[in-house]
């Protein structure tokens, strides 16, 4: 079994060029990151963005992130988030999506199968898995030997109830694909703009920070922004087993706040 890396970077929320998102440019941020990736990481199995590229969907958005991936050194895929819209994001990249329409990919890595699924539900904050996409998920576990799991929202609860509402709705249905086929060694999601990690019916999970702005650690209240440095995370899989890695990573523009 091949011992890989893979990158994961989440929740761009691109707006369109010059513009800003609670008080920061997310495509500098974006530039920054990218740069520290060719910096330190240009050896990555595969990058993978893992939704919300986008604030809302603008096809300037999506330009902007093309011309942007343009540099980066590593293979990437890119994935669907709630704050994205399919046929904007289809228009820029047309390849992305398979034949049912959904943004979904199995990566062979040898020995190692990273499995992109789309959770996005237009009109919903929560995502969603409907049959289709569970079907397909069912056929690509097939012999697939050592699967990791990426999807932008979180199937498990992380304890802080201004996000766990919006995570997989019905979650049931992907745990039983799961059961049924018992080679998902790590589940990988966004979405929460938080390092959080665990297990969920007896698979690791963990997500990840954005790579603009964070949620606060709130166990009661409202959801509230943090500005905590922007990180993405090392994913580090071989024979002894997966280690999971977040790294900050510098910024031209720091944003509003030092601190939380």
């Amino acid at each position: 079994m091949n011992a890989i890396k893979i990158i994961q970077v989440s929740d761009l929320h691109l707006v369109m060029p010059g513009g800003a998102l609670q008080g920061s440019d997310p495509l500098l941020r974006l530039e920054d990151c990218i740069a520290d990736l060719n910096r330190h990481h240009g050896d990555a199995d595969l990058v993978v963005f893992s939704g919300d590229l986008t604030d809302d969907g603008e096809p300037g958005a999506y330009a902007a992130l093309a011309t942007r991936l343009a540099a980066l050194e590593a293979p990437y895929r890119l994935m669907m988030g709630n704050h994205d819209q399919r046929a904007a994001f289809a228009a820029t990249f047309p390849d992305a999506a398979g034949a049912d329409g959904f943004v979904q990919a199995a990566v062979d890595l040898g020995g190692w199968t990273a499995v992109l699924l789309d959770t996005h539900e237009p009109g919903h904050v929560e995502g969603r898995l409907c049959e289709t996409r569970l079907g397909w998920l069912d056929g690509a576990l097939v012999g697939a030997g050592n699967a990791l799991i990426f999807l932008h929202h979180p199937p498990a609860a992380i304890g802080i109830p201004s996000l766990d509402g919006s995570r997989l709705a019905e979650p049931e249905g992907l745990a039983a694909v799961l059961r049924r086929h018992g080679n998902v060694r790590h589940l990988f999601a966004g979405h929460v703009h938080r390092r959080a990690s665990g297990a969920w019916h007896g698979i690791p999970f963990a997500t990840v920070r954005s790579t603009n702005h964070q949620s606060a650690l709130a166990f009661s209240g409202p959801h509230r922004v943090s500005f905590e440095p922007p990180a993405y995370a090392v994913i580090l899989a071989g024979e002894e087993g997966i280690v999971v890695h977040e790294q900050e990573f510098p910024c031209r523009q720091r944003g509003p706040f030092p601190g939380r």
